[in-house]
């Protein structure tokens, strides 16, 4: 099986080469070499590769630029899987990830794949453009997975943020009124991968690792895991603030867990809690690197 990465210098995209089971020919390429916002790009890499699974980690994902960037948000997120659709063969597979900001964040329960989509925000909305895309002009050759606060070890991402802060700062304010999954990079590579050996599953499935939190209880748990690393050497003051004490230019949802049964029911996987995930993620890092 040929696969193509498109997104191949992002935090996912740098993950899923390094996790490409020993089967597969892969071929990864970065917005410089392949940009989807570009139709001529992509025809050009997707005519010479003609690869049979492309796994779309492209995605234009800053949240609050998206508000006033907003032509080259949709640009990336919707035009982006328009032109990827049209690039590729009829028969060439189309693994898209998408995020929990389709979602408006008032449901009081885990969000299934079929609940009503409502994005606060250009990000969500163009990213929903996208879905809406595949699942109207390619639905027999896509499959959509959606996940939500992702991290890695490395890259610009809330976890590296937090440990950079807490080793330079003496006390630190985080919302604590937004709830969702902290999810690693590198279990949703894996993962993606998982469902790129299972041709036969189509439309909207959701992934995160286990469990729910704040994102001051994300930050709790990452200075705990830290010090306990040795990536920080001493404790600082977390408080908890509010959504309003803290303003951004994009709205965000509250509540945005995802309902993962069908997933697991289609892999046969379980995952681990978020917690576990974040352990993995931070031995990734060694005690100089905070």
């Amino acid at each position: 099986m040929h696969v193509v990465i498109l997104g191949a210098n992002g935090q996912l995209g740098r993950l899923l080469v390094k996790t490409a089971p020993g089967h597969v020919k892969v071929s990864a390429f970065s917005s410089s070499v392949c940009d989807i916002s570009n139709p001529a790009s992509v025809a050009r890499v997707m005519d010479k590769v003609r690869p049979d699974l492309v796994i779309n980690a492209a995605a234009y994902t800053q949240v609050d630029r998206a508000e006033t960037e907003t032509e080259q948000a949709w640009a990336v997120n919707h035009q982006g899987v328009l032109h990827l659709i049209g690039a590729t063969s009829p028969t060439t597979r189309l693994l898209h990830v998408s995020t929990d900001f389709v979602f408006d964040g008032t449901a009081r329960e885990p969000y299934l794949p079929t609940a009503p989509t409502a994005p606060l925000g250009v990000y969500g909305a163009s990213k929903l453009a996208g879905e809406q895309a595949l699942l109207s002009l390619a639905p027999e050759r896509s499959c959509i997975v959606r996940t939500a606060w992702l991290y890695a070890a490395e890259g610009k991402n809330f976890c590296n943020t937090m440990l950079h802060l807490m080793a330079t700062r003496e006390a630190l304010n985080v919302v604590h009124d937004q709830t969702g999954t902290p999810t690693s990079a590198l279990g949703l590579a894996e993962v993606l991968w998982r469902f790129a050996d299972q041709p036969s599953l189509r439309g909207i499935y959701h992934w995160t690792d286990q469990g729910q939190a704040s994102w001051y209880e994300f930050a709790c748990e990452i200075q705990r895991q830290g010090l306990e690393a040795g990536l920080l050497k001493q404790a600082i003051a977390v408080s908890p603030i509010t959504t309003d004490q803290y303003p951004t230019p994009a709205k965000r949802p509250a509540y945005s867990v995802l309902d993962k049964r069908t997933t697991c029911e289609a892999l046969d996987i379980a995952g681990v809690s978020w917690q576990a995930a974040l352990a993995r993620e931070l031995a990734c890092k060694s005690p100089q690197e905070s």
